[in-house]
Formats: C-alpha cells, structure tokens, sequence
C-alpha cells in the first residue's frame, strides 16, 4: 500500500500541501533567486544546511531568506550533523525554522526544541532497531544513500531496494542523489511519502531555478501517475 503523506510524516498543518499530495524539500538553499524558484514550483519544505559544508549558511543568512518566504509558503528545515541540542534550539529560535533534519550520530530521545527529520543512510541492510528508536521519539525519517565519509549531500543515488522496504512500513523523505532525470523513477522504485534534492538541482555547484522547477513538476507527475495504477 502506498504511503500517503500526512500526519504520520509532518503534521497537520505543518507543511505547506494539500492531502495526498507527494511533499517535497530542496535542500541547500544559500540565495533568494534559488528559494523563490522552490516557493513558486511548489516546494513544501526548503532546507539550510548548518553543518560544514559548502552550501552552510550562518544564522543570520537562513534567517534573512526565511524572512522572505510566504505565510502559507514551504516550511524551514535546518540540516545539522552533531550539533549539540542546546545549539539546535537556539539556531532554530533565531532562523524561525519549523524542522530540525539530524544527519550526524546523534541520539533518540534528546530535547532538539523543534520536530525532528532524522536522515539515517541504510548500506547493505535495513537499520530496524534505530528507526523504531527514532520513530517512538516522533522523529519523520530521510533515508539518504550511504557514502563513507558523507553525511548527506553526496550525489550518490541510494540503495533503492532497502528504501522501498523501509517505505513499506513507515512513510519517509527519500534523497541521495536524485536529480529531474531520475526523480519519476525513483519514485516508481520506492513510493516514498517525499522526496529531498539538493545537488541533483545544481549546475557548477550553485542552485539552478530551470532545474528545481523541472525537478518538482517531474516528481509531482510521476506521484500522481503512481497513485493513478493503485
């Protein structure tokens, strides 16, 4: 059966989507132009990375570009990767954020001062134990591919096979590595209840409008074809 996305992934009126609707989130958002090419395609959820990386953004950047997106518009999520929980809920004071995405070795359980999205990155068996744990604290699950070294934001295309069998079961964001060319296939393979893209909608490492717009028209079709054959 396919995973609706509603309440059991973001809650009611958390997101910025009609029921049954596929959510999605673009992740590693740094420039005006970019977000308002992901608030205008219909994002539901836009993603500050806070972690060291190259599309981090200090709080007071996340904040001006959180300031400009509409009162029904996609929700903010800050990305982080072991942060500690007091300064979690502090960023996510100052920028306004609605999610805090944990991608790092953190623990269930903690006071994050925000819903949790925990980006776990399954490699060659499904991880049962720790989504039980993180589900039972409320936390919504990503599941990103698994590269070593990365925490997220690889390019990598994940493993397909143990995604959908997590999707079986709990509904879940999927990213790793999808792009406007492979995004309705993804989608097919895996019935997520969402999907996140971050540098599957760059050119030359910076956030491409053309491509966002195409990525989000393209994963909207094929949800809707998918729900259309069940």
């Amino acid at each position: 059966m396919l995973n609706q996305p509603g309440a059991a992934l973001l809650p009611p009126g958390g997101e910025h989507r009609p029921a049954g609707e596929l959510l999605i989130k673009v992740c590693g958002l740094r420039d005006a132009a970019a977000l308002s090419a992901a608030v205008e395609a219909g994002a539901n959820l836009v993603g500050f990375v806070f972690a060291p990386s190259r599309r981090q953004v200090t709080s007071a950047e996340a904040a001006a570009l959180v300031r400009l997106l509409p009162a029904n518009g996609p929700r903010a999520v800050g990305v982080f990767v072991e942060s500690d929980p007091a300064t979690v809920r502090a960023i996510a004071d100052t920028v306004g954020l609605a999610f805090v995405q944990l991608c790092g070795r953190e623990q269930a359980g903690c006071d994050w001062g925000r819903p949790v999205i925990r980006a776990l990155r399954p490699h060659h068996r499904v991880p049962w134990r720790e989504l039980a744990r993180w589900t039972a604290t409320g936390a919504r699950l990503l599941i990103d591919s698994w590269q070593p070294g990365s925490s997220g934001g690889s390019g990598v295309v994940g493993n397909w096979r143990l995604a959908r069998r997590i999707a079986a079961r709990y509904p879940l964001l999927l990213a790793g590595g999808l792009t406007p060319d492979n995004v309705a296939a993804a989608i097919a393979a895996v019935a997520p209840a969402g999907v996140d893209v971050s540098s599957g909608v760059e050119t030359a490492g910076e956030k491409d409008p053309a491509k966002i717009r195409a990525f989000i028209q393209r994963a909207r079709a094929a949800y809707l074809s998918l729900q259309e054959q069940r």
